[in-house]
């Protein structure tokens, strides 16, 4: 063989760039690996279209639920009695059972809850598993909804990371079963399901929504003193309490009463102070009985004093008009009689 046969130049590497390549391709393997397994719960169970499949079928159930059939899929009137509940997403270590407090079949798990029409369940939920979850309250006897508005906690689309807690209130306006359940779809045949037994309830759920309107002054002076109170893990909020005896008290006066509400504020939080029709709506103030605004709330250890007359008869609220405080349990009902 001549040694202008091979003309061509030839390249080489060495052993030790062969070494490094190899142990960037293996590197970026573990890493890759390593992302994909820490999430496989979240691949398993998260759908990208999840939030689009709930609302086609909230969109079927307005279509085909009929007034006065079954359970509302609205939120009541509340009418003096609050159920605090807690709960907390589990699933078995093999991922092959869901439910809250502890998997399905297992002691403890998925509590049913009793209630009367008009009481105030106040959730607070954490989720304790290693997977993404979603709460939410529905008359719907099975799939991911659709939840009864301002029950939700996360969204099939933006869940509950592990580790996460939330609070949320259901007032049932009717009798019948309803359901807390995970809303990630499929959560719930897997064992995310617990039921709410809501019975006929009494008293003042027969008093009708306050209008509002107002009244001369009879010359009645009536006084109270309310405090705005906070939890020490800031769960549970209230009047005069959060959640035990005395909490958020029923106040009853007249019509054409002049009432004054002596308010404190020993929490640590800001608030402020109104009545209105809805609890829903912070800004339905009735018959300037308000004190302080969200823009300019009573600051820890304020005091202050408000004076109105009381208008016409029927079921009002005193709130926390700072946005989502009468949710967390600051809401009280207001009784005008005749």
């Amino acid at each position: 063989m001549s040694n202008n046969e091979h003309q061509d130049t030839i390249y080489r590497t060495t052993p030790r760039r062969v070494g490094k390549m190899l142990a960037i391709i293996i590197g970026i393997q573990i890493v890759g690996g390593i992302i994909f397994f820490t999430h496989y719960d979240y691949w398993n169970s998260y759908l990208p279209n999840a939030g689009k499949i709930q609302e086609l079928q909230m969109e079927k159930m307005a279509a085909t639920q009929t007034s006065g059939s079954g359970p509302s899929s609205t939120q009541g009137t509340f009418t003096g009695k609050v159920i605090p509940i807690s709960l907390k997403f589990v699933e078995s270590p093999d991922f092959s059972k869901y439910g809250f407090d502890a998997p399905k079949g297992s002691p403890g798990s998925d509590p049913q809850i009793n209630a009367s029409v008009g009481d105030k369940i106040v959730f607070s939920v954490t989720n304790g598993g290693k997977s993404f979850h979603a709460f939410a309250v529905t008359a719907s006897t099975s799939g991911p909804g659709p939840a009864i508005p301002g029950t939700t906690i996360g969204t099939a689309d933006s869940p509950m990371k592990p580790g996460q807690s939330g609070t949320v209130t259901f007032i049932p306006a009717s009798a019948g079963t309803y359901y807390y359940i995970c809303a990630v779809p499929g959560h719930r045949e897997l064992g995310m399901e617990g039921k709410i037994v809501v019975g006929g309830g009494s008293g003042v759920s027969s008093i009708p929504v306050g209008t509002g309107g107002t009244v001369p002054a009879t010359g009645v002076k009536d006084s109270f003193s309310l405090s705005f109170q906070i939890s020490p893990d800031f769960s549970k909020y209230g009047f005069n309490g959060t959640g035990g005896s005395g909490t958020d008290p029923t106040i009853t006066v007249h019509s054409g009463d002049t009432v004054t509400i002596n308010l404190s504020n020993p929490s640590k939080s800001f608030h402020a102070f109104g009545i209105v029709t809805n609890p829903s709506d912070p800004s339905g103030i009735v018959w300037n009985a308000a004190f302080k605004t969200p823009d300019s709330p009573m600051k820890p250890g304020e005091t202050g004093v408000v004076t109105f007359v009381a208008g016409t008869p029927g079921l009002y609220h005193y709130i926390c008009t700072v946005p989502g405080h009468a949710a967390l349990g600051m809401d009280g009902q207001f009784i005008v009689e005749k």
